[in-house]
């Protein structure tokens, strides 16, 4: 699943290999972007990519979020089991990293 939007002036690509992202996980990833934007007010672009692994490992699912900033990109990702959860943790790094910039 491939999917671009602009969101408030942002672009945003999702990028999921192999699996369906649903809408509330979308929504979630929305309100993530919101909360990031508090942090820094020029947001340019958003990528997330979602990968889940084949083999059934206990962290199966991983989670990439790169911001577009002036100036150098903030990235950050998570593995686990639980989208929601890897979104927060993603989002905690992230909010760490912009408030150094």
């Amino acid at each position: 699943m491939n999917y671009t939007e602009n969101f408030e002036g942002i672009k945003l690509d999702i990028q999921a290999v192999d699996i369906e992202i649903s809408d509330a996980i979308q929504q979630q990833v929305r309100e993530t972007i919101t909360k990031l934007k508090r942090h820094m007010k020029k947001i340019d672009s958003v990528d997330v990519y979602f990968k889940e692994e084949a083999s059934h490992a206990t962290k199966a699912k991983s989670l990439h979020m790169r911001v577009g900033v002036p100036g150098n990109d903030v990235f950050a990702q998570d593995e686990g089991d639980n989208w929601y959860e890897l979104l927060k943790n993603v989002e905690t790094k992230l909010k760490r990293q912009l408030e150094k910039k």
